[in-house]
């Protein structure tokens, strides 16, 4: 059975965890690679301050790569992003 596709719209205003449980924020917005007409990263805001403390000062949000996104449902599930905040690749944590 194939799945009805959704907007990509319908993905602003849902609540990210990590797949441990943790709240990480809220999508805000979505960052899209147009010439290849793909989803590469969310920005969220309504941060979780205990994630973010002191990686955000005079920033209003963090742009997530697309990539980390595990599912997608009721809430977004990302892989755990406090694993990440210890150990961030190059260009996969970028303020907004």
């Amino acid at each position: 059975m194939d799945a009805m596709p959704q907007e990509i719209t319908s993905l602003v205003g849902r609540e990210v965890y990590s797949n441990n449980g943790v709240f990480v924020g809220e999508v805000e917005d979505i960052r899209l690679d147009l010439d290849q007409e793909v989803v590469t990263g969310l920005a969220l805001s309504q941060l979780n301050t205990d994630l973010f403390r002191n990686r955000l000062e005079g920033h209003r949000g963090v742009i997530i790569p697309y990539r980390w996104v595990r599912a997608v449902g009721d809430v977004v599930l990302i892989n755990d992003v406090v694993e990440r905040l210890r150990q961030p690749e190059e260009d996969d944590e970028i303020a907004a």
